[in-house]
Parts: C-alpha cells; sequence; structure tokens
C-alpha cells in the first residue's frame, strides 16, 4: 500500500510505550487490510527494537487471521469439502501456503490408487491396495500425536514431510478415500482418530452383532493396519466403557475439521501463544455439533 502522511504516522506510533495509543494505532492500521501487510513488513525489516518486532508481527497474524476467519465461514456456509477444509487451518499456521501444491500431491496419490483398483477387489483388498501405494511407496509414515510439532496436524506439512499423527494423515487418507469412491469415515471412539469402512451389505453377510451393523472393519491412520469389530470391543474393554452407537456414528467432514482445530489447539498453551489457542477454539466454536 502506498504510504501517505496518514500510514507514515501510524506506523512511525507502533513503538509507542502508551498501550491506550498502540491500541488505536493497532485498530486503524487493522482497519486497512491485508494491503497493509507489506508495509508493516519493510517496517519490521528496518526495525531494531524487539518489542515493536512482535507488535509487527502479531498485528500481520491479526490482519491473516480476519481473512481466514471469514473464508472459514464461507467454507461451513457453502463448501464444506475436508481438502478445502484442510487447507484453510493449514494457512493459520502458514499463511502463504500454496494449495496447488498440495491439490498436486493429492492428485498424484489419487492416480497412483486408482490405477491399481478395480471393481472385482473386496473391500480389505481396496484398502490394502491404498495402504501399499500410502504407506509404503509414498513411505508415509505415522508419529505420536504431540503438541510440540504443530506441522504433524497440518495437510501441507503431512505431505510435504510423508509424516504426521493420527489426525493429520487421517485427513489425507479421508480425502483420498472421497476421491475414489471408498466409503471410509472417521468415527467417534473415545481417545483415537480411527477410520471405519462403511459397507451397506455388512449387516447381511454378518453372522454375528456388530457395535454398527454398517461397519465391516477399522483403520489406523497411523499404519493403516486394519481392526476387527473383536478387536474394538477389546479396545472399549480395557477402557472400562460399553459401547455405544453414538460411538460408531461416521462423522461429517465438519466434525473432522473441528477435531483438528481443537487437538491442533493444544499447540499453543504457551503464555506467549495463547492468544493462538483462544483464536482456534473460537473457529472451533463456529461449528455446531
Amino acid at each position: 500500500m502506498q504510504e501517505n502522511n496518514e500510514i507514515k504516522a501510524l506506523l512511525h506510533l507502533i513503538d509507542d510505550p502508551d498501550e491506550e495509543v498502540y491500541h488505536t494505532v493497532s485498530s486503524k492500521l487493522i482497519s486497512f487490510g491485508k494491503a497493509i501487510i507489506p508495509n508493516l513488513e519493510n517496517l519490521w525489516d528496518n526495525m531494531q527494537n524487539e518489542t515493536a518486532q512482535e507488535r509487527i508481527e502479531q498485528l500481520i497474524h491479526r490482519l491473516h487471521f480476519r481473512d481466514l476467519k471469514d473464508e472459514f465461514q464461507e467454507w461451513l456456509k457453502i463448501d464444506s469439502s475436508l481438502l478445502s477444509g484442510a487447507l484453510i487451518i493449514a494457512k493459520y499456521h502458514y499463511p502463504n501456503i500454496q494449495p496447488n501444491i498440495v491439490l498436486q500431491e493429492i492428485e498424484k496419490l489419487r492416480r497412483n490408487i486408482w490405477l491399481e483398483l478395480n471393481n472385482y477387489l473386496t473391500p480389505m483388498e481396496k484398502i490394502s491396495v491404498l495402504n501399499s501405494i500410502f504407506y509404503n511407496y509414498y513411505k508415509q509414515t505415522g508419529v505420536e500425536t504431540r503438541y510440540d510439532n504443530p506441522d504433524h496436524f497440518l495437510i501441507n506439512k503431512t505431505l510435504e514431510s510423508n509424516t504426521g499423527n493420527s489426525i493429520g494423515n487421517g485427513i489425507v487418507y479421508l480425502i483420498l478415500c472421497d476421491l475414489l469412491d471408498i466409503p471410509v469415515n472417521s468415527i467417534h471412539i473415545p481417545q483415537q482418530f480411527i477410520l471405519a469402512y462403511f459397507d451397506e451389505h455388512y449387516d447381511i453377510l454378518s453372522p454375528t452383532k456388530a457395535p454398527s451393523p454398517k461397519i465391516s472393519f477399522y483403520i489406523d491412520p497411523l499404519s493403516g493396519q486394519m481392526y476387527s469389530n473383536k478387536d474394538v470391543e477389546s479396545y472399549f474393554n480395557k477402557l472400562s466403557l460399553t459401547p455405544s452407537s453414538s460411538y460408531f456414528k461416521a462423522m461429517s467432514n465438519k466434525m473432522v475439521i473441528k477435531t483438528l482445530i481443537l487437538e491442533l489447539s493444544k499447540c499453543f498453551n504457551d503464555d506467549n501463544n495463547s492468544y493462538k489457542m483462544k483464536e482456534l477454539i473460537s473457529l472451533a466454536n463456529l461449528i455446531s455439533s
């Protein structure tokens, strides 16, 4: 944005020690929108005052977040695809993300899996093909969920590093299944982000009673390992919980993204970044349960 006298005066006051002055200045700069970001970045480069640099960084972040929140609300209204939602949340931590790179990687994966699929494969055989390409050929690795590295939650970094936690890997897995018309969804099992293969005919074919008549087996997105209904029953027994039908309902894309946001927010649970946790929780709260 071309600097007029007003903008020059505002930028000059960014390092003012009076918090009330800074609040007025920051509100006015935010009102200019993202067009002011290059001016702020240029000021940061030429500023030696660390406190002022931190203020500039927060201003830039607030500008990005304002636009991201608007984009997220539009996604909730008119899109709600898992891929689009995951890209918006990745943009929170990486404002300059290049979506085309992510889309190209997803398409590359989809095509390689699609070439190995055919209509004669059983559900387990289809998942085995997907797993072989995703985990063996592309070397996708699963890591334990921790909150010291946001990258393991975010789709761009999960694909770039071939490393993700159960949510990072799981979202990519769900996107691929959707693109390939494989009926896999995430479900609400406690303390786990787990996927399930929903087979409309499973209740007819299965001789035993399953927690959900439409789920034929389960998939761990960390490794692609498949689990039976008995395995899941054993898990509930370990937790001393009675399986409820609510645990086995397919999660909507919105609820998957809400889970992603809430888990990602835990990466910012410190004094310097607590405002980011609050911002992310505010995004999650836009999604009704």
